[in-house]
């Protein structure tokens, strides 16, 4: 009986892989990775070269099956060894991506890069800071385009000064504690009205002084050497003045809050007795919460941050495509929509859709 080698006739080698290309001495040279593993592996995340290439092999063209001839290979990179040649072309080579995967790609980092502007940036004119949408907005008004081979952060700290040139719109000030002995405050306050910095607060104990005070984020390396200098401690408090919550910006201005007047003395008393009584009577029923409110934490979504008052509701949400939208972002690491933004981002992509299928 013949033993014969038995293949599936409908099986296609090396299609489903993440190419990478590297054209040297006018000839192409391309190698057969797993998807979504170069990426990982110039970041340093992947460590194992195993997990990222299919084969320790180089080939010409990788759709065909072509390999690279071992001529081709020292004329190039001067040695016929596989692996050191894929490694090279690993670090240096151009990884190919399909039209959809690119433009999907594109849009994510588009996010991204909105998302870290609407965080660093707010409106001098009205004191608030820009939503997302309205950055977004800006961007394609000044026909901005996304590099992807340059990271988020270094494209949106070049944005923000692109922006400036035609719309007002600034950095938010970090907020920095500075601790100094007491002869060196006295050229750290110069310093500070030199910057035009906002003192927050001045606070003195045992020979040292601690300023608090907000800085605008282009001289931050100067105050970090100057505190240096002088050997004092610096610690940075917040990065922006609008975390997640804040609707407004007054509220960090101190002459913007008014104080309520003090009230008198009968007045304080009379309420610290009524505080009393109140809390002798709700203290068996503080024990446990109201089923009302057990009922809508236990009908919650985390992922979309809303709260259903039915059982019903909460599971037909889980089979909208709101949820499901939200779930994509949530792995990519991005805030939840509302139901109105994610019927917008959805007719977006798909009016995108539709014109690359409609385009010559």
């Amino acid at each position: 009986m013949s033993r014969t080698l038995v293949q599936p006739i409908g099986q296609k080698r090396l299609t489903n892989v993440a190419v990478v290309r590297l054209k040297k001495h006018g000839m192409r040279f391309e190698i057969a990775c797993y998807p979504n593993t170069v990426l990982a592996w110039r970041s340093g995340v992947e460590k194992d070269l195993d997990e990222v290439l299919q084969s320790h092999t180089v080939y010409s063209n990788v759709s065909k099956g072509v390999l690279a001839k071992s001529k081709d290979l020292i004329a190039a990179f001067g040695t016929d060894d596989q692996t050191k040649i894929c490694l090279e072309v690993l670090k240096k080579g151009e990884l190919q991506v399909a039209g959809k995967e690119r433009e999907s790609l594109l849009s994510s980092q588009f996010r991204d890069i909105a998302t870290i502007v609407m965080q660093k940036t707010y409106n001098p004119e009205t004191q608030r800071p820009y939503t997302i949408s309205m950055i977004e907005r800006l961007m394609r008004d000044i026909h901005f385009a996304v590099d992807p081979n340059s990271s988020s952060k270094k494209q949106a700290l070049e944005l923000i000064q692109e922006l400036q040139k035609h719309y007002p719109i600034k950095r938010c000030p970090l907020r920095i504690r500075v601790a100094a002995h007491e002869e060196e405050v006295p050229a750290l306050l110069e310093k500070l009205n030199e910057w035009k910095s906002t003192i927050i607060s001045k606070e003195g104990s045992s020979g040292q002084l601690s300023v608090i005070f907000e800085l605008e984020p282009g001289l931050y390396k100067d105050c970090h050497d100057f505190v240096v200098n002088v050997h004092g401690r610096f610690e940075v408090l917040t990065h922006s003045l609008y975390v997640d919550g804040d609707t407004q910006v007054e509220q960090y201005n101190d002459d913007y809050e008014e104080m309520p007047p003090p009230l008198a003395k009968e007045t304080r008393e009379h309420v610290l007795e009524l505080n009393d009584k109140l809390q002798k009577q709700t203290i068996s029923s503080t024990s446990r919460p109201p089923p009302e409110m057990q009922q809508q934490k236990a009908n919650k979504c985390s992922t979309c941050n809303v709260s259903f008052e039915d059982s019903k509701q909460y599971r037909e949400h889980h089979k909208s495509e709101w949820h499901k939208h939200n779930m994509k972002r949530k792995t990519r690491q991005l805030p939840p929509l509302t139901e109105e933004e994610c019927l917008a981002d959805m007719e977006l992509g798909d009016s995108k859709s539709d014109l690359k299928d409609y385009s010559f």
